[in-house]
Parts: C-alpha cells; structure tokens; sequence
C-alpha cells in the first residue's frame, strides 16, 4: 500500500498534476473546495490516472485541508508517485 501526501489547489482551470512541492506531488483540480468537492474530484483524478478502482484510495487526512494524505492499495509508493509524475 502506498501512502502518498498531496497539495491541492481547487478552482483550476484543469484537472491535472503540476509537479512536486517539497515532498508532496501538486495537484490543480476544477472542483470548488466546498462540502467536499475537491475530495471527490481527487480521489476520482488519482483512480484515472493511476488506472485503479476509486475505493482503493483512500483520503487518511487533510479533509478541509489543501495538503492531504492518501492510502492506495495495490501499488507502491514508488509506483504510484512514477505514474503520476511521469505525466507531466
């Protein structure tokens, strides 16, 4: 299971990963950060690009907050964050 932490910025233009910000990967979502929105637009992106079920992410914190931290079953740190780097 990989645990990855991410920062968030909600009402972007697009959906999409820009980068690294520190030790987290910087993600831009269209979803407003409202009554969990950006959480569910998250856990959606993250299941896209990585190819996987969206109950296999999971949000451990950061729930009303831009840094949050995810559990993903069934891929390894390692591979979850070269997937969604590799895009950029």
């Amino acid at each position: 299971m990989a645990t990855l932490q991410f920062h968030v910025v909600p009402n972007a233009k697009s959906d999409k990963v820009v980068g690294e910000h520190g030790d987290t990967i910087k993600i831009k979502l269209r979803a407003p950060a409202v009554e969990g929105k950006a959480n569910t637009a998250l856990r959606c992106f993250l299941a896209e690009e990585l190819n996987i079920p969206k109950s296999a992410i999971i949000l451990e914190h950061g729930q009303r907050s831009r840094h949050k931290v995810i559990h993903i079953e069934g891929l390894s740190e390692h591979d979850a964050r070269r997937r969604l780097l590799v895009t950029i």
